[in-house]
């Protein structure tokens, strides 16, 4: 009995192993180190975070002017077909931004 107690030992001892490597391997793969040190530098996260706030408003400030742009395109139309409730509503809303617009 004492024979298998260090087959056992060892085998434990070797599947551990295996997994440390695994883990050390999906590790490297997600940049943890990375990680680690870019919160060791508020500097550089904090102009990294200053970018990624920077493009994601350049992004909403472009997708909302062509999602109004398609409205308002889609308004007009709208009032070409002269629609009785809501065609007066639509016409005026299309004159006012026109207006702004300096159309």
């Amino acid at each position: 009995m004492e024979r298998e107690e260090p087959q056992v030992d060892r085998r434990l001892v070797e599947s551990l192993n295996e997994r440390i490597a695994m883990l050390a391997v999906d590790m490297e793969k997600i940049r943890v180190a990375e990680y680690v040190d870019l919160f060791n530098d508020p500097k550089r996260l904090l102009y990294l975070n200053f970018l990624a706030g920077l493009a994601r408003g350049l992004g909403m400030t472009v997708g909302f002017t062509v999602l109004g742009a398609v409205a308002v395109l889609i308004l007009r139309e709208l009032v070409v077909l002269n629609l009785p409730l809501i065609g007066g509503f639509i016409a005026e809303v299309v004159r006012m931004v026109q207006t702004q617009l300096g159309m």
